[in-house]
């Protein structure tokens, strides 16, 4: 079985790559399977990952992506084309243009005979776009719910939160929608190393992207509380400034520059991941308004939010 899979994808950095890199590493895995991804152009070109079929074919905030992905598409000739999506998947709130017209990608696909399955990591209606920042939040919630309408024109879809699917079924009547907790892919359990942990401090991690309804200044006050009673703990602050919020993460490091016991780590690639969680002693789960729980799943390494 020939699968495309649409999807940002490592060496890029854009959200849901690393989800996108795990959904790959899976049916790459299976023999039976043959697995060609459909991913975003990169802005500076990098060495792709060894071992993936790699096809860079739509990028970020063009209108239209349609005429490249279907080329690729009518080349391939897949039996399944797998879309892993957000809504700015393929524009950003300063393009709104560019997102919708991609969202209405796998309604075209599957009008054009292929079988498609979309993977959406959010809602517009689990959204408080006010919180968020939006301009014009009205005008957006009408059109994410004709985009929602959209991609339930494919043949099946997929949500992380229970939630999701209720919302699909009830007010959107939507068929063929599949709960799928946002989680491990495949079992790989490794008993931790609790010796890492408080030595020589304890480490409190917290990590998203940040700037927008996901802040660091009241996790910022509420640890000074914490090392006042604790002397021997260090926050450690991961991932980056959310696309809408260029330089807050910069102007919230330059504040606290003097201060030894805060790091700021930037993005973490896949293969830091694993060291990051093994040597904290507490993990800070940011709950939003905006997405109506934690910003994160429950698989550190899919995390789309790094």
């Amino acid at each position: 079985m020939k699968i495309c899979l649409v999807s940002a994808f490592p060496p890029s950095r854009r959200l849901l790559n690393e989800y996108g890199y795990h959904i790959a590493r899976e049916l790459n895995g299976n023999p039976a399977l043959s697995l060609t991804v459909l991913a975003d152009v990169m802005e500076e070109p990098a060495e792709e990952l060894a071992d993936y079929d790699v096809l860079r074919c739509w990028e970020l905030n063009k209108t239209f992506n349609q005429p490249r992905l279907f080329q690729a598409l009518r080349q391939i000739k897949p039996d399944v084309v797998w879309f892993n999506l957000i809504f700015s998947t393929f524009g950003n709130a300063h393009n709104p243009s560019a997102a919708f017209s991609g969202l209405t990608l796998p309604a075209l696909a599957r009008l054009a005979g292929y079988y498609t399955h979309v993977t959406l990591h959010h809602l517009m209606d689990h959204v408080d776009l006010e919180d968020a920042g939006i301009r014009n939040p009205r005008l957006y919630r009408m059109a994410g719910s004709v985009a929602t309408r959209v991609l339930l024109m494919a043949n099946s879809i997929s949500v992380l939160l229970p939630a999701y699917r209720r919302t699909l079924m009830e007010k959107y009547r939507g068929e063929n929608v599949h709960f799928r907790a946002h989680g491990i892919l495949s079992g790989r359990p490794v008993l931790p190393d609790f010796s890492q942990r408080g030595n020589p401090e304890h480490r409190v991690l917290v990590f998203g992207k940040w700037g927008t309804y996901k802040r660091l200044e009241m996790l910022l006050e509420a640890f000074k509380t914490i090392r006042a009673r604790l002397p021997q703990v260090r926050l450690v602050i991961a991932g980056g400034n959310h696309p809408m919020a260029p330089n807050y993460v910069e102007s919230v490091q330059q504040r606290y520059a003097g201060d030894p016991r805060i790091e700021f780590t930037g993005y973490v690639p896949e293969e830091g991941i694993a060291r990051l969680f093994s040597t904290a002693s507490v993990l800070v789960m940011p709950y939003t308004s905006a997405t109506g729980a934690s910003g994160v799943g429950a698989n550190p390494a899919s995390y789309d939010s790094l």
